[in-house]
């Protein structure tokens, strides 16, 4: 199934992406397509789904403090130390309030 010009600048704007013709032309769209007709056409009856290629569990741990009241030691690697003194680490203003 070949594409004209036309049909890829139509699917680059749909996805808002602006192509130059000088890369679509280099590009190889149609053999692209050609793989996924043929993906298309295996039969994957009876395959279960895969939300992963690696089938392991992460270990669980029980959710116990060992070590309480660490707070100050954590705050003590904060090099801008203008919160530290109330608890928290100050950090650079990322948005504006507008």
């Amino acid at each position: 199934m070949a594409f004209s010009k036309q049909q890829l600048h139509k699917f680059a704007d749909l996805v808002k992406i602006d192509i130059p013709d000088e890369k679509l032309e280099k590009m190889n769209i149609d053999s692209v397509v050609e793989w996924l007709d043929k993906l298309q056409k295996i039969d994957t009856t009876g395959v279960k789904p895969m939300l992963s290629p690696a089938e392991h569990k992460l270990p669980l741990r029980e959710d116990i403090v060992t070590e309480p009241n660490m707070r100050d030691k954590i705050l003590a690697n904060d090099p801008d130390t203008a919160g530290v003194s109330r608890g928290y680490f100050a950090v650079p203003k990322v948005m504006d309030g507008d």
